[in-house]
């Protein structure tokens, strides 16, 4: 049972009967209806701004359309009170038995319990880390991994048709960068000394195991041969073996796509000329002169014509190259070519997490898909800022291992999957955010994860202890779900089942915002009410959860606590995160 759908369908209830009775017009549109909880907790448990949303339509004061409607209201069973203010806002009150009612409907919805059809099985493509495959994941990749998998993960929670991707970006000449550097540590397998890693190559002790695995298949083959004899080949197998890199990094994270898209079949099938050609048919590609870049002008700047796409015509800053003077693509083309490939899959809304670094990039790709798909197709770059990483407050800058860059299989390894994917989500994807090793590990309120996992843990305790208080005692969901939930009255119970009330909509606000971050905060808000009833029976031995000479009122409070830990468990599952059951 979800009470914010409850009252949803009352409303439109209410509303047709008003249209009926000729006191609003007919067809009210309730598309931009809200009912979700007050932003005060003072001004009740529901509010709705449906008498701000009509009144152009009906014209009339939103004053008179909340009175008409709240009126209606008052009538649906379980409403205490219904208060208008100021302009029209509308506030709902429950009654006592309404709310204690929830912590049932919660237990028996189980696992369901919050999950929503708001996506309507909207196919929805999650493009995230989509990493140069030239090295393993560094920490710098560690938060979109995290986030584009949260994201997706609260998308299906909430209806969506999702397809988590990763581009494969195995075209440019980083790939032939990461071939002679591979081939490097191939020749230095078999007993060559390579000296000191030429500038431009990368060093990383990553490549060592590969170049080994290049003399064990292919031998002396390549010692001495010309380049144009290995590239290829050694181009494949460093790019397969860097996946198979990436591939176990995300691993360590629980982080798995559905679809690995290599740019590199893109050139090989002629996709980039087929979106181009779309595009041309449009009227949208000419062949016209860039400006030089905003700012200091290069020396060797030369104006030289190119084909070039009016990405202008779509908000764009300026048009953009798709093919060079000297005939080759663009990595925008590419690009093109990608995002039309996505929506010739059906999806009909393009997601795609970025670092900040990328932020340029964001309105020439949206330019595209629009022009691509007459403005049909929804496209939304996601940009993650960087993390910085500190130990006690000082910023941690080597690594012990790779002698340039942390990677993310360190920070695993030193501190476990569950404490980066939940820290990773405590702040909102654009906003910095601070890692430091001591605190993310530390047992406190201050520590996010350790406070909502300890919540879980906790409440397994407490059932654990009153199988023993009452041995028998029959603790399925069922027996829970038939306790008296009517000794529920005080101020900290009653704020706690409103709380959990609250879970569908939250967790639907926070898919329609492309938030999972706002999944952490609300977990970290349940378990701290949770906690707090707990210190609260410390005080009053009538609120304690397991109270050893009254059985009834102690399966009451066992249902109570369940509701929490399923709530939190569905949250975690949503981050990506374990819900332990003993620390």
């Amino acid at each position: 049972m979800n009470i914010f759908d409850t009252f949803t369908g009352a409303l439109k209830a209410i509303v047709c009967g008003l249209e009926n009775d000729g006191r609003l017009p007919k067809d009210m549109d309730l598309k931009n209806v809200t009912i979700e909880p007050p932003r005060e907790a003072t001004h009740g448990d529901i509010a709705t701004n449906i008498a701000m949303v009509l009144t152009r339509q009906a014209r009339m004061k939103p004053r008179d359309i909340a009175d008409m409607v709240a009126a209606g209201l008052r009538d649906v069973d379980g409403v205490e009170r219904v208060d208008v203010a100021g302009p029209g806002f509308i506030n709902i009150i429950l009654k006592r038995q309404l709310i204690q009612s929830q912590v049932a409907a919660i237990l028996n919805a189980g696992g369901n319990y919050g999950r929503s059809k708001i996506g309507g099985h909207e196919k929805v493509n999650v493009e995230y880390v989509s990493v140069n495959p030239t090295g393993p994941l560094h920490v710098g990749h560690c938060r979109g991994a995290i986030f584009g998998d949260a994201l997706a993960s609260l998308l299906d929670y909430t209806g969506y048709d999702v397809t988590r991707e990763y581009y494969i970006n195995d075209a440019g000449g980083q790939i032939d960068t990461l071939a002679r550097s591979a081939y490097l540590r191939y020749r230095e397998a078999l007993g060559a000394d390579i000296g000191k890693i030429p500038e431009g190559l990368y060093p990383g002790d990553y490549l060592i195991p590969v170049g080994k695995a290049l003399a064990e298949k292919f031998g002396r083959r390549w010692l001495e041969a010309d380049e144009s004899e290995w590239l290829h080949d050694i181009r494949q197998f460093s790019t397969d073996a860097m996946m198979d890199l990436i591939r176990s990094d995300l691993d360590t994270l629980s982080i798995r796509h559905d679809v690995f898209f290599s740019e590199l079949t893109l050139h090989k099938s002629g996709k980039i000329q087929a979106a181009l050609d779309k595009l041309e048919d449009k009227g949208l590609i000419y062949t016209g002169v860039l400006e030089a870049p905003k700012g200091t002008r290069p020396d060797d700047w030369e104006e030289r014509p190119q084909t070039l796409f009016k990405s202008t015509d779509f908000g764009d800053d300026v048009d953009r190259a798709v093919k060079k003077s000297d005939g080759s693509w663009t990595y925008f083309a590419a690009d093109v070519a990608y995002h039309n490939d996505k929506v010739e899959r059906g999806f009909t809304s393009l997601i795609d997490v970025w670092g900040a670094d990328h932020g340029g990039y964001v309105k020439r790709v949206e330019a595209v898909v629009k022009a691509l798909t007459d403005n049909r197709v929804n496209f939304d770059a996601r940009l993650c800022q960087m993390v910085r990483l500190l130990r006690d407050g000082t910023p941690v800058k080597m690594s012990k291992r790779s002698g340039a860059f942390i990677t993310m299989r360190d920070i695993v390894n030193e501190v476990g999957r569950d404490v980066v994917r939940f820290i990773m989500l405590t702040r909102k994807n654009d906003a910095s955010l601070d890692f430091d090793f001591a605190r993310v590990t530390e047992q406190s309120k201050d520590n996010p994860v350790f406070y909502v996992q300890y919540a879980h843990a906790r409440v397994h305790s407490v059932l654990r202890k009153a199988d023993i208080a009452f041995p028998g005692i029959n603790l399925s969901v069922a027996s829970l779900a038939d306790a008296d939930m009517t000794i529920f009255s005080d101020s900290s119970e009653l704020s706690l089942i409103r709380n959990m009330m609250n879970w569908p909509r939250f967790v639907e606000a926070a898919a329609l915002a492309r938030e999972p971050h706002r999944i952490s905060y609300y977990l970290y808000e349940l378990a701290s009410e949770f906690h707090a009833m707990w210190n609260k029976g410390n005080d009053n031995l009538d609120l304690r959860f397991i109270i050893e000479d009254d059985r009834a009122k102690t399966l009451s409070r066992l249902a109570l606590i369940s509701a929490v830990a399923g709530i939190i468990m569905a949250g975690l599952d949503i981050l990506g995160v374990e819900p332990v059951t003993e620390m």
